[in-house]
């Protein structure tokens, strides 16, 4: 698929609901997986299950993560009876990064070089295994980087001259208050983080409560600039 090709389906399918553009993903890709870390990301997986039998999930750990993230994860794993793929990252590099600026150097240096250890690097090795993958990104989950996110993409962080990567973003027109319509109804595993006031949740030291009325995205990095609240792992979304 070329650009022309994509901007085309992203018209058509920017209509459609999250399990349409799903089921067209998964009719185009045998190659193809979900990345999983959250709430918006169970929700894809609760309705994948019945649309393929080769149900591929993989899920970054930085070594970083809540107790309870880790609890959610495999109880993740337990209720739908997957096989995830966790991706750690590169030990030696891991292990020179702390050793010479220590557990906590993100407060002073800000969150992208440990990022890029943690989760860019091991999600990279992934996505070159891969012919699409899927997130859970949704346009109001940061107005700064992600107010113009598409249904369907290409990675251009990702691809290379010889190999196109397709993105899907199939709930990037759904509210947080449509996925957690959903997660209600259909009774789907969550957080234990989130009844503890915790909504965008990554690393420990990173994310912490938001209190009522703020945005999401306020709770992670919230020592630095409020317009870029991404880690790397969705490049594009920063505007240069």
């Amino acid at each position: 698929m070329n650009l022309q090709e994509i901007d085309k389906l992203n018209e058509e399918l920017a209509t459609k609901s999250p399990r349409e553009i799903l089921k067209f993903a998964f009719a185009h890709f045998d190659n193809i997986a979900i990345s999983f870390s959250g709430a918006e990301d169970v929700v894809l997986i609760e309705m994948a299950k019945s649309l393929t039998k080769e149900l591929n999930v993989f899920s970054l750990d930085t070594g970083r993560l809540h107790p309870e993230t880790y609890r959610f994860l495999d109880k993740v794993r337990e209720h739908y009876g997957l096989s995830i793929d966790f991706l750690a990252p590169d030990s030696k590099e891991l292990e020179e990064f702390t050793r010479t600026k220590g557990l906590f150097s993100f407060y002073k240096d800000g969150h992208s070089e440990c990022c890029g250890i943690r989760k860019v690097k091991p999600l990279k090795r992934k996505l070159a295994t891969l012919d699409a993958w899927i997130t859970g990104q949704r346009k109001d989950q940061s107005p700064g980087t992600r107010s113009d996110v598409p249904v369907i993409q290409v990675d251009a962080g990702n691809s290379t001259p010889e190999r196109t990567l397709i993105k899907f973003n199939p709930l990037a027109n759904w509210t947080s208050k449509e996925v957690w319509d959903y997660i209600r109804m259909a009774e789907v595993p969550y957080n234990e983080l989130h009844e503890k006031g915790f909504i965008s949740i990554g690393c420990e030291p990173c994310t912490r409560a938001v209190l009522p009325n703020q945005h999401e995205r306020e709770g992670r990095w919230w020592w630095e600039e409020a317009t870029h609240k991404e880690c790397g792992l969705h490049s594009a979304n920063i505007k240069k």
